[in-house]
């Protein structure tokens, strides 16, 4: 039987910036097949907050209209509809409708 020793809530994760860049607070990040939103400012080679739970207000980059409850993709600037492109990671889903024309869109991520 394997055995587990509870470490976190994993609500927020720490998260390395492996970047030459700082990483400004907010910002979301891929990581792997899912995307997580920097809790603080992360300066290269130090470790910060990455929330990896909630509903966050994103940049919307696809011109489609999106339904709520739909599946949203990250496509390295922001939030689409659809996954094209190899880039493309599934965000979580849009928790609330945005329009066409809307630039920003609320995702529950990672759900």
């Amino acid at each position: 039987m394997a055995t587990a020793t509870y470490v976190q809530r994993g609500e927020s994760l720490d998260y390395t910036n492996a970047t030459d860049e700082t990483i400004p607070h907010n910002t979301v990040v891929a990581i792997g097949t899912r995307i997580g939103v920097t809790g603080c400012e992360i300066p290269p080679g130090q470790v910060g907050s990455l929330h990896v739970v909630g509903a966050f207000r994103i940049a919307k980059t696809g011109s489609a209209a999106i339904d709520m409850g739909q599946t949203v993709y990250f496509d390295g600037t922001g939030i689409t509809g659809t996954a094209s492109g190899d880039t493309a990671i599934a965000a979580g889903y849009a928790a609330a409708p945005a329009a066409a024309s809307d630039t920003e869109i609320l995702v529950k991520i990672n759900a």
